[in-house]
């Protein structure tokens, strides 16, 4: 959505933060903000993607769905599944342990994407965070990249730290006075913190 100027409302928004305007200028516009369907397959796809490269994360997912025929299966199919089954795609102990707890808390407690798009940040945070192997960075992931939400803000994210330090100069070895450091900075981006973290990553990246 843009103002009056024609420049999107988060642009506008966003390039208050001096600091951040130059940021904002130097890299490509970021990602579009979309909602993806079957949240518990994107929860799930999530967490088996931790710790490993873009690469190798595509394969495992590819091997998982290849499981149901190429489709994207339900949680009752995703439970059902034997843990050895999912151990042999390349899954950890762990993961496995995780992807099977996801599914059955989903059944458990009869979660849909339409009860999920109608909870706040907050109650989307509060529902899936009892679920074994889910922190709140996953679920903060799943808030912007699965339901679309504006104004989620990742903390604990290392590139969203480290393009923060850079851009800020900031003192990532005294983490509690870095994260209240983020935490104030990043109030001034809201209504439009997820974007700003698009941007953050971009920047990050192309600082390589």
């Amino acid at each position: 959505m843009a103002n009056d100027t024609g420049i999107p409302a988060h642009l506008a928004h966003l390039s208050k933060d001096k600091k951040l305007a130059p940021v904002l200028r130097a890299v490509a516009e970021p990602y579009i903000l979309k909602k993806r369907k079957n949240v518990c397959l994107r929860l799930c796809a999530s967490i088996m993607s931790q710790q490993l490269s873009t690469k190798v994360a595509d394969v495992i997912f590819r091997r998982f769905l290849e499981l149901y025929g190429g489709k994207e299966p339900t949680p009752q199919q995703i439970a059902d599944t034997p843990f050895d089954t999912l151990r042999a795609i390349g899954l950890s102990n762990a993961k496995t342990s995780y992807v099977h707890n996801v599914a059955q808390y989903f059944i458990e407690h009869k979660i849909t994407d339409a009860m999920l798009n109608r909870k706040s940040n907050e109650e989307v945070m509060e529902l899936l965070l009892p679920i074994k192997g889910v922190g709140r960075w996953t679920v903060e992931m799943l808030l912007m990249f699965t339901l679309g939400r504006e104004d989620v803000f990742a903390p604990d994210d290392l590139g969203i730290q480290q393009a923060m330090a850079r851009i800020y100069g900031l003192d990532m070895t005294d983490k509690k006075a870095m994260r209240e450091n983020m935490l104030r900075i990043s109030a001034k981006w809201t209504p439009y913190r997820t974007q700003a973290c698009f941007y953050l990553w971009r920047y990050k990246d192309e600082k390589k």
